[in-house]
């Protein structure tokens, strides 16, 4: 039997459709298959109706709306961790004090920044259908980005590869940030 590594819960981040979803669970089913226990959860399902319904009319979101969902997230990490699993989250999480305020329940939080261009994101946008976040507001999500810097226990990960790829990739990266 081989000892498995054990992870930190892990941030999947990125502009709307750059793959968190698609990403995290894929990562959550390697980690398991790997011996370590884990929950995908997906901030998209912890938004309240209001900010949902904002962001069908094409409204993007305000720090306001965004900090009661962004506790919600925090509380999420903090009950699947206490259970004993690895919480792996898909979270645009697209500023920094976005992603403070999630380490602030969550202080070893690794982060796997889902790296890809305006073009590439667009184009794979336009060949998906999301509940509520319409492709027009892919700019101001681009506008708000601000890159996860060094201090941040962050890999970047290039998304133009298959989605094993990118997996394999973040997990490479985790096993050199949490080592």
């Amino acid at each position: 039997m081989t000892e498995s590594v054990v992870l930190p819960p892990v941030l999947v981040m990125g502009v709307s459709g750059s793959g968190k979803s698609t990403i995290g669970q894929a990562l959550a089913d390697a980690l398991a298959e790997r011996g370590d226990p884990s929950v995908f959860v997906d901030a998209d399902d912890l938004h309240p109706v209001a900010n949902k319904e904002k962001m069908r009319q094409g409204i993007p979101l305000t720090d306001e709306d965004r900090w009661p969902w962004l506790d919600a997230c925090a509380a999420r990490i903090a009950s699947v961790e206490a259970s004993g699993s690895r919480c792996v989250m898909a979270n645009s999480a697209l500023k920094r004090v976005y992603r403070d305020r999630l380490r602030e329940s969550a202080p070893g939080l690794v982060i796997a920044f889902l790296d890809g261009s305006h073009e590439l994101i667009a184009e794979r946008q336009s060949h998906r259908h999301h509940e509520y976040m319409p492709t027009s507001l892919l700019d101001s999500q681009f506008a708000t980005l601000e890159r996860p810097e060094p201090d941040e226990a962050a890999v970047a990960v290039p998304i133009d590869g298959s989605v094993d790829d990118t997996v394999t990739a973040i997990l490479a990266a985790l096993s050199v940030t949490s080592g």
